[in-house]
């Protein structure tokens, strides 16, 4: 008995047997071989309406499945039908319905993209929100039907394409802001912080534009917060708070942000004077006494700047004025000497030579050749530092960004981490 004949006299049996369990047919051809359908799976053949009238009696009936499987050929064999955007829409509808959430936005997505003049792209543009919005707020992806990871990039696709296909519309704002949400929750700040200037620049009007500036500067201050590799990270924060109370000066977050801001500044003052610690140690006074003076110059009323001005009085008594002038200092006295001595020594010699009354310009000594002239260093402002410790130098113990300082003001500054923390409104 060939094996063949077997497989047929089994599907016979089992036919007749459970007659109830064996719905869909098994196909016999002449010259082919035997060809089984799964349910929901008979041959579907007909025009458009045809098919159409099949899709909706059984969708009547409760066969979402066989419904769903009937739009589809429909739309893909007469793509340009009549009845094909209403198909697709009802495609994607009995979709959702059974679940199948990111399938449904795809089907929504092809609407929009290839009909988007049909009467159901509003429909389509809210449904594709609401469940980009499931999956931000915690939807996970799933695999065999298995939850395998978080739906943050799903979410984005599906925000991405509502901005895309309706860059006007009433969600688009919405949309483009919850990317950067979702940007925010997967760890990655640079994509977040793009994702939320587009809001600003995109939408200025819209209520959510307060939101994404405030978020910009959030994003930066945690950064800076946790030690970035980034040393813009605490200017950058600084420029977005106070954009934003520029903007918003009467936002329910503006007293959040000059908080913030003020710590952001604590943060600077509290670098200076841990670099001038640094030099202060290492012998170096007239560079610390330089840092010194910029604690006084960023915040004249904290704990560091009264620590401050009592070490520079310290040095002075130690070290003396003299030693604790800048270069700039130096170079101002150095001119205003050479200007004197000019003067002093200039009417003499010009009047030996000329024997009149004309003072002729008096060249300056030179030690060889006229090119061997050693010029003075360039003027520098004031408050002019020295560059900053490298790596070497140890961290300190605290927080940069906490509200008060450590009790023990001697630690140094230390290196700091990329940008990119995750944030939270």
């Amino acid at each position: 008995m060939s094996h063949r004949f077997r497989f047929l006299l089994l599907c016979l049996v089992l036919c007749l047997a459970w007659p109830e369990r064996s719905p869909a047919p098994v196909i016999f051809k002449p010259g082919a071989k035997v060809k089984y359908r799964a349910p929901g799976e008979e041959e579907i053949i007909g025009n458009a309406n045809e098919l159409f009238a099949k899709a909706e009696a059984a969708e009547k009936s409760g066969e979402l499945g066989r419904a769903i499987k009937i739009y589809k050929k429909l739309v893909k064999k007469y793509p340009r039908a009549t009845v094909s955007p209403e198909a697709t829409f009802r495609a994607g509808r009995l979709t959702e319905q059974r679940g199948d959430l990111l399938h449904a936005a795809a089907i929504y997505r092809g609407l929009m993209e290839t009909y988007p003049q049909t009467q159901h792209f509003q429909e389509a543009i809210e449904s594709q929100f609401r469940i980009g919005e499931i999956y931000l707020n915690g939807k996970k992806r799933k695999v065999l039907g298995i939850p395998v990871g978080s739906g943050w990039d799903d979410a984005i696709e599906i925000f991405a394409a509502i901005v895309r296909s309706a860059p006007y519309g009433r969600y688009t704002a919405r949309a483009q802001y919850d990317i950067g949400r979702a940007r925010e929750l997967e760890g990655t700040g640079d994509l977040a912080i793009d994702a939320y200037q587009a809001v600003v620049e995109k939408f200025p009007n819209d209520p959510l534009a307060l939101d994404a500036q405030y978020q910009i500067g959030y994003i930066w201050y945690e950064s800076a917060r946790a030690g970035t590799r980034d040393p813009q990270a605490v200017a950058k924060a600084r420029t977005a708070f106070e954009d934003f109370l520029f903007r918003y000066p009467k936002s329910e977050k503006a007293p959040q942000a000059r908080e913030n801001l003020a710590r952001l500044q604590h943060r600077l003052t509290k670098s200076s004077y841990d670099i001038a610690q640094y030099y202060d140690k290492t012998k170096h006074y007239r560079a610390a006494v330089l840092y010194y003076n910029e604690v006084l110059r960023q915040q004249p009323g904290s704990r560091e700047s009264e620590l401050a001005k009592k070490r520079i009085e310290q040095l002075r008594s130690k070290v003396g004025d003299e030693t604790l002038k800048s270069a700039a200092e130096i170079a101002e006295r150095r001119s205003k000497a050479n200007s004197t001595k000019s003067i002093a020594h200039g009417p003499a010699s010009s009047s030996a030579s000329s024997g009149v009354g004309e003072t002729a310009p008096v060249p300056p000594q030179m030690r060889g050749s006229g090119d061997d002239i050693s010029p003075l260093p360039p003027p520098a402002d004031a408050d002019s530092l020295p560059p900053a410790p490298g790596d070497t130098v140890p961290a300190g113990g605290s927080s940069p960004l906490d509200s008060s300082p450590p009790a023990d003001s001697s630690a140094t500054p230390g290196p700091s981490s990329t940008p990119g923390t995750t944030a939270t409104p």
